[in-house]
């Protein structure tokens, strides 16, 4: 699983034209996912997205997290974040998760971070997506399972 998480000050996801989540103060976080993710690993990433801590304190430090701040997330499904580069020029995208589990997955994420005090907007997996976000700092972190929390 790897997430890219950026925190903004507003995010919104267009799909057709029209708003489907929008969110405030908090994390834009694009969501990969692929075929070794459970729902054990999804349980862990989460604890790490609401435990950290990369909102500034009273003294300017990256000391609060998410709750802390009240903020909110923008979770969008992304399975370019698999892309392998390494031969030619056309990404290749067999290590991201088949659509079938990956999207099971992407809505427990979801849930898991409802069940975790979080208000969540998201985007619908699979479609077409405008993306907008005005990036707080800028700060964006890259979590992937397979470094942060083995």
């Amino acid at each position: 699983m790897r997430l890219v998480i950026q925190r903004v000050k507003e995010a919104m996801v267009k799909i057709d034209g029209n708003i489907h989540g929008q969110i405030d103060k908090g994390y834009l976080i694009l969501v990969g996912f692929n075929d070794e993710d459970n729902e054990e690993i999804i349980k862990k990433m989460v604890q790490k997205v609401i435990k950290l801590r990369i909102f500034e304190d009273e003294n300017e430090k990256m000391n609060l997290d998410i709750k802390q701040v009240n903020g909110d997330i923008l979770s969008i499904s992304q399975f370019t974040l698999y892309a392998d580069c390494h031969k030619g020029n056309r990404p290749s995208f067999t290590k991201a998760g088949k659509p079938d589990k990956a999207t099971k997955l992407y809505d427990f994420f979801n849930e898991e971070l409802r069940n975790n005090g979080m208000k969540v907007e998201e985007g619908i997996f699979g479609a077409d997506m405008k993306v907008s976000l005005l990036n707080d700092g800028p700060v964006t972190i890259i979590l992937d399972s397979d470094v942060d929390i083995k």
